[in-house]
């Protein structure tokens, strides 16, 4: 959403706009916060972090309900389930593992890791973050893993020095960090907020996003453990307030998950010619630090393989369900299929996910704008059904050089492209694949694999599986499975490939959530098995997929094994 976009389009107003006045005042009790906070212990931290997670709980049913109204989400909707993940557990997650490693510094003088590192072929070290400690991610995520990819500069003997930077050494700086809070998933405004503060040493100005605005007075509410004190202000408005409080003097550094349009606007002022200049002569107008998630034009490449009928009907929800998520209205939806135009199951495969996507109830178009961009990437009216609300639609066969706005562009609503590419075979497709994702396809931020073990332990398929994951450039790569899990999981990084410049953001600089507290990352890699039992409580088609989130989300608030049995029953339900 740009900064710039008019007020019309955003939803009714449900919270007063913070005035001036009120701003000021909120930003000057940061600015003193923010020592007061630099002189915290560690201990101290995990009180608050504990006080948060209790916060979190007291809440969660308001909040979780209060989403559902405005998503237009009903009782017995299958999708209910999707704003408990995506709020207060995944919430829960990011504080629980934040404890972890807050007690690991005080203990040791660093976040402990759950395993040793390794190194893979190119020599370059992996760093294991997933399985977690201390959430039983073996029993409650078997045959996932996720490793870190460090950039070549970080070796097994310096890894230390590339942990927990803010407690190593000299404290940072004291300041003051806006951040301007997405309006799609409720989970962002509050982790973003907690990886300022608990990770980077800075107090918070949190601008709630006018699209889900209604949720302030409930975080003000689970976090006032951190307002009272003044590590945290929640303010509501739209570009003109977020502008206020980016010019403030006393705002140290920005943070925005939203469009490349909002940064930029942000960063070098309106479109035209004078925005130009300034790139040209690398002379923004902010000329404060930007951190940054915005997006990307997500790929789903299908490697062909030996799938049995059950693996393709389960990879088919799957596939499903990275775009039915949320109604599409995430930044790593999946907006490109990439197929091989020689596999004998390409047509058998998109049929099985548009049979998903039929039998879904539609989705209300909640996000601004969502009507428009349906239009504009379907290239038709939605089909008739209830009003206000969009089907899913996937177009096969589209050929990027003549149709190229479905490479370019983030369509941000309930739209999915397919092409196929040309191969002599499954090799060369994985080649040309990885070559198309980082040249046709904007952003960085993640992209899917689905491939099948019997390909990877064929000949020299592996090595070639490696070093396409090694050039794939993107902060995070799913193997068999959604990207977004890499968010969910929270222990590892999450935001665009490195490299990125003010004048080529392309999907973000910087990383949140990152609960070991790493620099110096390349990308994150997340593998899971082809298929899993039970029904992942993330497939919108799990039948008592609401119950198991809560008992999921309840978890995280006091990990304990006498609580698993009662996880694993609703699970079977699915």
């Amino acid at each position: 959403m740009s900064i710039a976009e008019p007020r019309a389009l955003y939803q009714e107003r449900t919270q007063s706009v913070t005035s001036s006045d009120a701003l000021q005042r909120d930003i000057q009790d940061l600015a003193k916060g923010a020592e007061r906070f630099a002189r915290l212990s560690v201990r101290e931290r995990v009180l608050l972090a504990q006080t948060c997670l209790d916060g979190v709980m007291a809440t969660a049913d308001e909040w979780v309900e209060a989403a559902c109204r405005a998503k237009g989400l009903p009782a017995g909707s299958p999708y209910r389930a999707e704003e408990i993940a995506g709020g207060p557990l995944a919430t829960a997650r990011y504080l629980q593992l934040l404890m972890h490693s807050l007690r690991d510094i005080d203990r040791h003088g660093g976040p402990q890791l759950p395993r040793k590192p390794s190194e893979g072929p190119d020599g370059r070290l992996r760093v294991p973050v997933m399985p977690a400690k201390g959430v039983y991610d073996s029993l409650l995520f078997s045959g996932f893993k996720a490793h870190v990819w460090m950039q070549p500069s970080v070796t097994r003997e310096n890894l230390p020095e590339h942990m927990g930077a803010a407690y190593r050494g000299a404290p940072p700086k004291p300041g003051v960090a806006l951040v301007l809070g997405a309006g799609n998933v409720s989970s962002i405004p509050p982790t973003d907020a907690f990886t300022k503060l608990f990770q980077e040493g800075k107090t918070v100005l949190l601008k709630m996003n006018p699209v889900n605005e209604y949720l302030g007075p409930i975080f003000e509410r689970a976090f006032s453990a951190l307002i009272a004190p003044g590590y945290l202000r929640i303010v509501y408005g739209g570009a003109e307030v977020g502008a206020r409080a980016i010019e403030d003097a006393q705002v140290d550094e920005v943070h925005i998950t939203g469009s490349i349009y909002s940064h930029d606007a942000i960063v070098w002022g309106p479109p035209g010619t004078d925005r130009e200049r300034r790139k040209a002569q690398h002379d923004p107008v902010l000329k404060k630090k930007i951190t940054s998630e915005l997006g990307n034009v997500t790929p789903w490449i299908v490697v062909p393989g030996p799938y049995s009928d059950a693996q393709l009907k389960f990879q088919a929800e799957n596939l499903a369900a990275t775009v039915t998520n949320n109604a599409s209205f995430n930044c790593v939806a999946t907006k490109m299929i990439v197929t091989w135009k020689g596999w004998r199951d390409r047509e058998r495969y998109l049929d099985l996910v548009e049979g998903v996507f039929r039998r879904l109830p539609r989705r209300k178009a909640y996000y601004p704008g969502a009507m428009d961009r349906f239009v504009k990437f379907a290239r038709h009216e939605p089909a008739r059904g209830e009003p206000g609300t969009l089907p899913f639609i996937m177009l096969r066969d589209i050929d990027p050089a003549v149709h190229s706005l479905y490479c370019q562009e983030e369509s941000f609503v309930s739209v999915v492209g397919e092409t196929a590419l040309e191969a002599k075979d499954e090799g060369e497709f994985l080649r040309k694949a990885t070559e198309f994702a980082n040249e046709s396809l904007w952003g960085t931020l993640g992209a899917g694999i689905m491939i099948h073990p019997a390909f990877r332990k064929q000949g020299d398929n592996e090595r070639l599986f490696q070093q396409c994951l090694a050039e794939l450039r993107y902060g995070t790569i799913g193997v068999n499975h959604w990207p977004a899990l890499s968010y969910a999981m929270m222990s590892p990084p999450w935001g665009g490939y490195p490299g990125a410049t003010l004048e080529d953001t392309k999907s973000g600089i910087g990383w949140v959530h990152n609960t070991y507290m790493l620099d110096g990352i390349e990308k994150t890699v997340l593998e899971g098995p082809l298929t899993i039992f039970p029904k992942p409580l993330w497939f919108p088609t799990h039948a008592h997929a609401e119950e198991l989130s809560r008992k999921v989300a309840r978890f995280y608030h006091a990990p304990s094994p006498w609580r698993l049995p009662s996880v694993l029953v609703s699970a079977l339900k699915g």
